[in-house]
């Protein structure tokens, strides 16, 4: 069914026509089903424009056409009307199938709504969404759009300055599943392996049900997402092996530090600014965060000091690791080492997910903090700092921890369980489920 033929179904109010809604229709013969959370419980009254971007395979078209049935049912048919931004070529071509569906809206409608789904596949959608807002010709209407590239939170969102309405918050990103819903899901079918099951999958979706469907990741679901990220270095003009040079630096120095001068040799970039363009380029994606240095006296991220950087896709960083792991078998046979790297991994994804679901400017940059030998993963917030062990660990390993943070509580995340003087150590399937941090 192509756009016009939903858009005239919308309108006559036929929700049960076939096709309408490709995605629900497939969700509903899933075995395995799961509810986002994006912060974002229910679409607001008020009109105004909503930017909701996210990776590509993790829910949005399907979440959309959820919103928009359910606008329909609430507020009657011509309430809400959809548009495909894959299926549109320019700016213009987005302003002139805007001004087609216009006076299809409902005038007395309680609420009226537009949809427009991969909008950041359009070159320079912002302009011709300026212009029609610019005009007053969507007056009166709440415009939800979702993209794939949280570049457009930022700089997109920025060209529409004074033209989002009054909405209290604009722009949302879509974030992996929550462990608990996995666990909701499809937890019977992994047992005692489902933090691993979580972790493989990388709370995609698409990936957890066919990782609970087959026991493996399928080879297509890999593609999708490695093509998607290729795609979008191409479309920047950036080349590919490049990019593949930096993934594979990322995935290889795990948790250590590097600044992005050596980030440059060891990749064979030109310089440190190309390099922080392939940084920035999978931070856009939601791929690769950058976990900062930061100073405990002045609480502020020391930008000049070297980074880590942090897969806070899984997903992603498994689709480009060369150890081609697709089953929690695959992940029981790397080396405890490898092991910890992407249990540290998974904690930056759920930091960044909490931070993305609060609303956080830049959830992709993380911090860390180092000095004299000593160092712990994750700082969350001056208060609550977070390490990651996948072995044992105690809290006599971090006595020193007290009197360096009179002010700060450590979680030691891993196997062990304990209570100490600001110390706790918690299993990392205890913190994933824990809702109030």
């Amino acid at each position: 069914m192509n756009v016009k033929e939903k858009n005239e179904a919308l309108r006559a109010g036929r929700l049960d026509t076939p096709g309408l809604f490709p995605h629900l229709e497939t969700l509903a013969t899933s075995a395995f089903a799961f509810r986002p959370d994006l912060g974002l419980a229910q679409l607001p009254d008020e009109p105004g424009v909503l930017l909701v971007r996210g990776p590509r395979q993790y829910g949005k078209s399907t979440w959309l056409e959820g919103e928009l049935r359910q606008t329909i049912h609430r507020a009657g048919a011509g309430s809400a009307y959809y548009l495909n931004g894959d299926q549109l070529a320019s700016a213009d071509a987005l302003v002139n199938a805007i001004r087609e569906l216009r006076p299809w809206l409902r005038k007395e409608a309680a609420v009226r709504r537009l949809f427009i789904d991969e909008i950041t596949a359009i070159a320079d959608w912002e302009r011709g969404l300026k212009q029609v807002l610019d005009a007053g010709e969507l007056r009166g209407v709440l415009v939800v759009t979702t993209g794939s590239r949280a570049t457009d939170l930022r700089r997109g969102a920025e060209r529409l300055p004074g033209r989002k309405g009054r909405l209290a918050r604009t722009t949302f990103l879509f974030p992996p599943i929550p462990f608990a819903e996995f666990e909701r899901v499809c937890g019977d079918r992994f047992g005692d392996e489902a933090l691993i099951g979580y972790l493989v999958s990388g709370g995609c979706p698409i990936a957890a049900a066919e990782l609970a469907t087959h026991g493996r990741l399928p080879e297509y679901v890999i593609e999708m997402v490695r093509d998607w990220v290729l795609g979008e270095c191409a479309a920047t003009g950036r080349q590919r092996s490049s990019l593949l040079a930096v993934w594979n630096a990322v995935i290889a120095r795990g948790g250590s530090p590097i600044g992005q001068a050596l980030l440059a040799r060891e990749t064979g970039l030109a310089n440190n600014t190309v390099a922080a363009g392939y940084i920035e380029l999978l931070a856009d994606l939601m791929c690769v965060g950058s976990v900062q240095a930061w100073d405990e006296n002045r609480r502020v991220a020391v930008r000049r000091r070297p980074a880590k950087f942090a897969p806070i896709n899984l997903l992603a960083a498994v689709a480009f690791d060369q150890n081609r792991m697709r089953s929690i078998a695959d992940f029981r046979a790397l080396p405890e080492p490898e092991q910890g790297r992407w249990f540290e991994w998974l904690i930056a994804q759920e930091i960044w997910r909490r931070t993305a679901i609060r609303g956080g400017e830049s959830p992709e940059e993380l911090l860390y903090w180092a000095a004299g030998g000593r160092e712990i993963d994750y700082v969350v917030r001056p208060e609550l700092l977070i390490e990651v062990k996948r072995g044992g660990a105690s809290a006599m390993e971090y006595s020193w921890f007290p009197r360096t943070f009179p002010k700060s509580e450590l979680w030691i995340v891993g196997r062990e369980r304990f209570n100490a003087e600001r110390m706790r150590g918690r299993t990392i399937a205890e913190l994933l489920r824990d809702p109030d941090w």
